[in-house]
């Protein structure tokens, strides 16, 4: 008898420990909320605006060049591979 009075005392701390846990953690994330709002209101973000960056037109011939260069590997790999199947 001894022993279910030991083990439902442990449960009663258990439950105990998760509630106080589980407070903790809501009133931390309250904290927070309320912190992140007075900081939102005293210390605005200040935003900077940046014009937008043209990119050269260069850029599209070096992916054409790449791309040709890509596929003509591949067609030299393919050509290769078969001649040593055969």
């Amino acid at each position: 008898m001894q022993e279910i009075h030991i083990v439902g005392e442990s449960i009663k701390f258990m439950i105990l420990g998760m509630i106080v846990v589980y407070i903790f953690l809501v009133v931390l994330i309250q904290l927070m909320k309320l912190q992140a709002k007075i900081i939102a209101k005293y210390f605005p973000e200040k935003v900077i605006v940046s014009p937008p960056k043209q990119q050269p037109a260069v850029q599209s011939d070096d992916d054409a060049a790449r791309t040709a260069a890509i596929i003509a590997a591949i067609a030299d790999y393919k050509k290769s591979n078969h001649n040593k199947k055969v």
